[in-house]
């Protein structure tokens, strides 16, 4: 009872606004870049692509620099989370693992494969180079951090937006699982759960 009133009596000061609108803009600016890059550069196919990749050739650096500025938004929502949430001790601390997991992602691009870039070979990934390995671990802390995160908030949020929160969180979980078969599976559940947080960013700010 206590943790769920906790949410529904925080109210977001006016310094925290500002971290907890960083919080909300992250995802939704990398799945902008994200998607406009893949519709627009030649040989991405969402399908079999990861927008990792989208990091790589002659445009790369643009969706490096959407990591790098998810990465740090993200981080400052993790502060403005703690804020919002002075009884949450885990939330804050796993959304700014997810957080930092983009930054480290920024500097370590994934491997070509699946026919991109043009001229990778057609075949999915076999073998990770290192920064490929650093990339493949960092996604998969990040992510399963904020499948962490989303069921802890799920005690602070209460209601609609807990059974929300903790369905999320397993979708996310499962899409990373089916990654394995199927690209575009991890694609949508991170998408939800970059979305998600978004939504639970507005309404703290609310």
């Amino acid at each position: 009872m206590t943790n769920t009133m906790t949410a529904r009596t925080a109210t977001a000061s006016a310094p925290t606004r500002p971290l907890l609108t960083a919080g909300a803009v992250a995802g939704p600016l990398f799945l902008a870049v994200g998607v406009v890059g893949g519709l627009t550069r030649e040989g991405f196919d969402f399908t079999r692509n990861a927008l990792s990749q989208l990091s790589l050739g002659g445009l790369g650096w643009i969706q490096q620099t959407a990591f790098l500025l998810t990465g740090a938004l993200l981080l400052a929502g993790a502060v403005g989370l703690r804020r919002a949430l002075p009884g949450s001790t885990w939330a804050p601390r796993l959304v700014g693992v997810f957080g930092a997991s983009f930054v480290l992602d920024g500097f370590f691009a994934a491997d070509p494969g699946a026919g991109f870039p043009v001229g990778a070979p057609e075949g999915r990934v076999t073998e990770l180079s290192g920064h490929g390995l650093v990339h493949l671990i960092g996604g998969a802390v990040g992510f399963l951090a904020l499948s962490a995160a989303f069921l802890v908030l799920a005690r602070h949020l209460g209601g609609r937006w807990a059974l929300a929160s903790r369905v999320v969180a397993a979708v996310v979980l499962l899409g990373f699982a089916a990654s394995g078969a199927t690209v575009l599976a991890f694609t949508l559940a991170a998408a939800l759960g970059l979305a998600w947080l978004t939504a639970v960013a507005i309404r703290l700010h609310a």
